[in-house]
């Protein structure tokens, strides 16, 4: 109620006032936010390297047709025009993926371009490695049922086979309770993604307790072959075990000595036949 002998117009003025204050304050909010918003949306580095992006379609097939993959899983590269950048396809079962598929993201698992498409929600896995080990040009993230085992046993993953003798380097399990104080299986945040990255350290691959694995390489051939290998080599080394008797594993300087395998062979091979289908 206006007050007794105060004129209207100054009433009218003050609402005035208020009115467009208030206006101009949501003006500034909106475009805070819309300043906010661009800042958490990278700006992309020019076009990622066709050749690259057919190389993780590639790689993605691969894996499904080697029974790595199948509707979860997932595989990236990092970006050879820019290592702040990685590629990694929308949310997608692999044999699926195509050219169009590919996306970029920049080491903060945002995406450069959404474009309204769903995402994997344990990118981060791949984001996180990529900061931790500039030395890593590829990453898999899976599900290899021959694996998983020795992610819930103290038995540890050993070289069974010339072709997986990488895992001499050592294979450790990242428990997200035990590592990070994360009651969930997926590695769905950042922090759950650098912690993994701490338990892989310096190793080619790691296991994430009763969930998969994660293997990296200096390039897409070589994360894919080992990928392959490891699985094979898990199932190899639980079958000696089963025989009841002691086990002797590949000779470690041996071992150490095989372990430069790039699989580019198997990547010929793997390659050729995926274009054949």
């Amino acid at each position: 109620m206006r007050q007794k002998n105060r004129p209207l117009h100054t009433d009218i003025s003050r609402r005035n006032f208020v009115t467009t204050s208030a206006t101009a304050l949501a003006g500034v909010t909106f475009a805070a936010k819309q300043l906010l918003s661009a800042e958490r949306t990278p700006a992309s580095s020019g076009a990622p390297d066709p050749k690259l992006i057919g190389d993780v379609v590639a790689a993605n097939r691969i894996l499904a047709d080697q029974g790595i993959l199948d509707a979860f899983g997932h595989v990236s590269a990092r970006d050879n025009t820019d290592p702040n950048r990685y590629l990694l396809a929308r949310h997608l079962a692999a044999a699926l993926v195509t050219a169009a598929d590919i996306m970029e993201f920049d080491l903060d698992s945002n995406p450069i371009d959404a474009q309204g498409r769903s995402l994997y929600l344990e990118r981060f896995i791949h984001g996180e490695i990529y900061k931790a080990r500039p030395d890593v040009k590829a990453v898999v993230h899976s599900h290899s049922s021959s694996v998983i085992p020795f992610s819930l046993s103290t038995v540890p993953l050993q070289p069974a086979f010339h072709m997986a003798a990488f895992v001499v380097e050592g294979v450790p399990v990242f428990d997200p309770v035990r590592d990070a104080g994360i009651h969930r299986v997926l590695v769905s945040s950042a922090d759950a993604g650098h912690a993994l990255a701490q338990t892989l350290g310096k190793k080619p691959a790691v296991l994430i307790r009763g969930h998969g694995t994660v293997v990296v390489g200096t390039s897409l051939p070589m994360v894919v072959g080992r990928s392959v290998y490891l699985e094979q080599s898990a199932r190899i080394q639980t079958q000696a075990m089963a025989l009841g008797k002691e086990v002797t594993y590949i000779d470690q300087e041996a071992a150490h000595k095989a372990a430069a395998n790039e699989y580019e062979t198997g990547w010929e091979l793997w390659t050729r036949k995926m274009t054949i289908k």
